[in-house]
């Protein structure tokens, strides 16, 4: 078998070399381009009557590429959105082949033809201040684990970090003040593909976390388990869950809302803008690449929309007299 038209081995290349090394893409951004490139090996094998070892690069064509989409969206029930990160990463991986062995450049182009499909977007899910606050204080600070979890809560509505940088977190990234002298306290974050930003803190999360990393080493993570290990981000999303499911019973609204970390992310930018903070501060505050990303706030945001709505409402005013009810008019008609 030719070398260069093995699947495989570019397959291999690609996920850790060329994700890895050149892209230098988030690790999770690096696990869906490989879950869509496993889906698609599986379902062309299969398709092909072939092991996945034999596969050939040739064996994807656009007509296999439509029917993959086609089997994703009806048979694992995925949505728009999914199929079309699927098709993101296959569409990495034919110009990733192409780029180094220019004999494949007309299959990636017809393998690029196949378009993404259009969705309606998704509105973006936030908190009203009265849930955010009930989600705060569903957490019990008597225990540790409820000092801890008030603790995240609270850290991720002021920082608006992400589940997985708050689970990154090391208390050498803290730098926290008693702000006496009017240092403010912040927080250092690592965010998607290696990004460093930094983002002020309240005095009561200042309070909170230097009561939670107490007489720790600064190389340890800030939010532990029970077991003293580092927390995840599937243990920050149980978390964060958990206490919404309690905050419902005390504001009935919330049950509409499917809410996780990165609701309270929403929901940070949401009030922050409410609070008339420009686009590009909250677009730095939340790490994103483009404000484009951060404009969908702005979108969103109802109370916003209303209140520029009452500034360009038309003014009401009285209906005009009759003209017989004009005493001016009536004197001038009568000297005719």
């Amino acid at each position: 078998m030719n070398n260069r038209s093995a699947l495989g081995s570019w397959i291999r290349r690609f996920l850790m070399e060329y994700l890895v090394g050149e892209r230098n893409l988030a690790r999770n951004t690096q696990q869906s381009y490989r879950d869509a490139v496993r889906l698609l090996v599986v379902f062309v094998a299969t398709k092909m009557h072939k092991r996945v070892d034999e596969l050939l690069v040739p064996d994807i064509d656009a007509d296999l590429l439509r029917a993959f989409l086609l089997h994703i969206e009806e048979k694992r029930k995925c949505s728009i959105s999914s199929r079309n990160q699927r098709l993101a990463a296959i569409h990495a991986l034919s110009g990733f082949i192409a780029e180094r062995c220019p004999e494949y450049l007309d299959w990636c182009a017809r393998l690029r033809a196949v378009k993404s499909k259009r969705s309606a977007p998704t509105p973006v899910c936030y908190l009203e201040k009265p849930e955010i606050d009930a989600l705060l204080d569903a957490p019990s600070p008597i225990t540790k684990l409820g000092y801890r979890d008030h603790t995240l809560l609270l850290f991720l509505y002021n920082s608006g970090a992400r589940a997985e940088e708050a689970a990154k977190l090391c208390i050498e990234d803290l730098s926290l003040h008693y702000g006496a002298d009017g240092t403010l306290s912040s927080v250092r974050l690592h965010g998607k593909g290696g990004k460093v930003r930094i983002c002020p803190l309240w005095a009561s999360t200042t309070v909170t976390l230097r009561n939670l990393v107490a007489g720790r080493n600064g190389k340890e993570r800030v939010f532990l388990n029970r077991r003293s290990e580092p927390l995840t981000r599937f243990g920050i999303h149980e978390i964060v869950t958990r206490y919404a499911r309690a905050a419902m019973s005390r504001v009935p609204e919330m049950r509409k809302k499917r809410i996780g970390p990165h609701t309270i992310r929403h929901t940070t930018a949401t009030h922050l803008l409410r609070a008339g903070v420009d686009i590009n501060t909250i677009r730095a505050w939340l790490g994103h690449v483009s404000i484009n990303t951060t404009n969908i706030y702005a979108e969103t945001d109802l109370e916003m929309k209303a209140k520029a709505l009452g500034l360009c409402a038309v003014k009401t005013t009285r209906s005009p007299k009759r003209w017989s009810e004009d005493p001016d008019l009536m004197s001038f008609l009568a000297q005719i």
